[in-house]
């Protein structure tokens, strides 16, 4: 697998997969991920994942060599990065959101239809239609910035971001689309919203979607939402 490692700071390594936002460097991405949950080392602190990057927090202390530990670290990574196969990479998670689009829950429906000379039910059918995959998670907790959007929707950020977004607000931002995990300001166009919770902080794992995953967005109506927002609340 091709890589570059660059100095990060003083105690963390970047790992660079590549230049461009891609399904392939997302899953060289995701491999390298994997690596590190497999792995042991009593140096990293902690990993983080990027669009086409991994950055590796690590201590000092702990690396006993007559190496620089940046130097060992690069060595060590180095040596297990360059044997990874990233074909043999499990098969991606396939997640279904439900959606109720447009009104209340999506207050930007009709200008994003409006700016992209389409009809509200055209970018619905759209949305709900593509083939999307979770690059990262970032932002806030649990909020995945999710790629392969159709630019036939695409819209720019708000010029005047809301003070305050609900939780399950989904949205557009340029060529991506996302969901909001909690309540927080933000400048995405709303198009809908999910009543499933993408972040439980008191949970095994608190965030509902993780970076490879495939995301399936799926039309629901009020009725439907309110079903799905009674389960979710027992």
């Amino acid at each position: 697998m091709e890589f570059k490692l660059q100095p990060l700071g003083d105690n963390s390594v970047i790992i660079e997969l590549g230049e461009d936002i891609s399904r392939d460097i997302q899953q060289k991405v995701n491999k390298v991920s994997s690596f590190f949950d497999e792995q042991s080392f009593d140096w990293v602190i902690e990993y983080v994942l990027g669009f086409t990057t991994v950055a590796v927090f690590y201590d000092p202390c702990k690396i006993k060599t007559d190496m620089l530990p940046y130097e060992q670290v690069c060595a060590e990574l180095s040596s297990y990065l360059e044997k990874l196969d990233v074909a043999q990479g499990a098969e991606p998670r396939v997640v279904e959101i439900p959606v109720c689009y447009g009104g209340e829950f999506g207050p930007d429906l009709e200008e994003v239809a409006e700016r992209n000379e389409l009809t509200p039910e055209e970018v619905i059918d759209i949305h709900s239609n593509g083939e999307y995959i979770v690059y990262m998670i970032g932002f806030a907790p649990g909020f995945p910035y999710i790629g392969g959007m159709d630019e036939r929707i695409a819209a720019p950020r708000r010029k005047n971001p809301r003070l305050k977004i609900p939780a399950g607000s989904v949205g557009i931002a340029g060529k991506q689309t996302g969901v909001y995990p909690i309540e927080t300001p933000g400048g995405w166009q709303l198009i809908g919203k999910t009543p499933r919770k993408l972040f439980l902080p008191e949970g095994e794992t608190p965030c509902l979607l993780q970076a490879g995953d495939q995301i399936k967005f799926v039309p629901i109506s009020e009725e439907e939402f309110q079903k799905w927002e009674e389960n979710e609340n027992d």
